[in-house]
């Protein structure tokens, strides 16, 4: 049988969904020329008989295939909206499972490591992990693309009572509940910078740093840490770059509370620790 190029593609389609390379190849046989027996199968796909059937019978189990059990058997390939609808019930109930049995396990501890991202997916699975489990504060710094990828988390974000600004560079529909600011000299910042940036800090106690291509399809440097003091200090810088950016436009009054030390999130409560100063600030005190 001469394999096509659209059958090619097929089987690593189904390989990449956990189908061996001889489940593919019967599956996507079956679908190509109709009904056979694993007989005609075996000539079809060159391999052996009990090959063939071994094939047969995992696809079966995999709901890819329909058997008429007369003599001689027929197999027939299941509609591919079928199987994928089975195969997207079967990997919900698998991963809800993990979900459960993942949560059981003991959380790791924070640490003052820096930790490499290099998939542009997992970057922004992150984001969203990072957004999910905010309690007090999340500011942003974020170019277009990122923007549009998190929107809705930061939008979800504020909804909860989470505190939510940062810097987005141009105009943007506004976000419900979401402070943001355009970044001063954004035009020379998306000209000059080399990919869309995408910074995070949440509660002062975990942050995000990456450099993604412009297209979001890779990464030339992304680090997260969870260190209380790290974290500390990139809530810092960004908080003031923030309310400075509003000083030329609108009061300052709603950005005063995204001070680190006027927020006091968990992540300076942490690195603080059992015993701390008093953390309400002196009303006349300039936001640190």
């Amino acid at each position: 049988m001469q394999i096509t190029s659209d059958q090619n593609e097929a089987e690593q389609a189904l390989a990449a969904l956990g189908f061996t390379e001889l489940e593919a190849r019967v599956y996507c046989a079956l679908l190509a020329s109709g009904p056979a027996t694993g007989y005609r199968l075996a000539k079809l796909v060159g391999k052996a008989p009990p090959n063939v059937y071994q094939a047969l019978a995992a696809l079966g189990r995999k709901a890819a295939v329909l058997v008429d059990e007369t003599e001689p058997r027929t197999w027939r390939a299941a509609r591919p909206a079928e199987l994928l609808a089975v195969l997207a019930g079967s990997f919900a109930h698998r991963q809800a499972e993990a979900e459960r049995r993942l949560a059981s396990l003991a959380v790791a501890p924070a640490d003052d490591r820096l930790y490499q991202i290099a998939d542009p997916d997992q970057v922004l699975e992150r984001a969203r992990a990072m957004l999910a489990g905010a309690r007090d504060i999340v500011l942003f710094d974020l170019f277009d693309a990122p923007l549009a990828a998190l929107r809705e988390p930061l939008e979800a974000t504020a909804a909860r009572g989470v505190t939510v600004a940062g810097l987005v560079y141009g105009p943007v529909e506004p976000m419900a509940g979401v402070i943001a600011r355009r970044a001063a000299g954004e035009g020379v910042a998306r000209d000059r910078w080399p990919g869309a940036q995408l910074s995070l800090v949440v509660d002062a106690a975990e942050h995000l740093v990456a450099l993604m291509t412009p297209a979001m399809d890779g990464v030339r440097r992304a680090i997260w840490s969870d260190s209380a003091y790290l974290s500390c200090l990139q809530h810092s810088g960004l908080s003031a770059e923030i309310r400075l950016t509003g000083v030329a436009s609108e009061a300052l009054e709603p950005l005063a509370g995204l001070s680190l030390l006027r927020a006091a999130p968990r992540g300076l409560r942490a690195l603080i620790g059992p015993d701390p100063v008093s953390l309400s600030p002196d009303p006349q005190e300039v936001s640190a």
